[in-house]
């Protein structure tokens, strides 16, 4: 029998990028995450603080929610996150608490970011955790979802990030 073909991060992005047309799909900023655990997607969510009516449904708390639950731990040693856009420093800072092994990000987030734009949370040394972490993963593809979504939002009246 040969060797379980290993999934790369871009195949893991892409369906990262489902989901972030998902959440665009419920009129929701289109970011989408997955968990990942020896090659088998454990977690996943993309965003629904409006229809959650929750400030905390970003992505990643909701891949990072479904995975813990699966595992039967809060410590999800291991894994590794998918998501199309940099976490927010809530969503880095629960990274370090599950001890997620590995961030892996499409595109920066220049207001919001807390791994790379704004903050260095995720593999910050004075932490007990760090976090590996890899970014510009499909970068153009998520850019330009979420580049679509905000100029049509704009076109249509709506501004502002929810």
């Amino acid at each position: 029998m040969p060797p379980a073909r290993m999934q790369s991060d871009e195949e893991f992005m892409e369906m990262a990028l489902a989901l972030a047309r998902e959440a665009r799909q419920a009129g929701e900023v289109p970011v989408g995450a997955v968990v990942v655990k020896d090659g088998e997607v454990v977690g996943r969510g993309f965003n629904s603080p409006i229809s959650r009516v929750d400030p905390t449904a970003h992505a990643e708390i909701l891949a990072l929610r479904e995975a813990a639950r699966r595992a039967g731990n809060y410590r999800l040693e291991g894994t590794t996150l998918y998501v199309t856009l940099e976490p927010c420093a809530m969503c880095a800072g629960a990274l370090v608490q599950a001890r997620v092994a590995r961030l892996v990000f499409g595109s920066r987030d220049l207001r919001f970011g807390g791994v790379r734009s704004k903050f260095r949370l995720a593999d910050n040394e004075l932490l007990n955790h760090q976090v590996e972490v890899v970014e510009g993963v499909l970068a153009a593809e998520c850019v330009g979802m979420l580049r679509d979504f905000f100029e049509e939002r704009r076109e249509g009246g709506v501004s502002g990030r929810e």
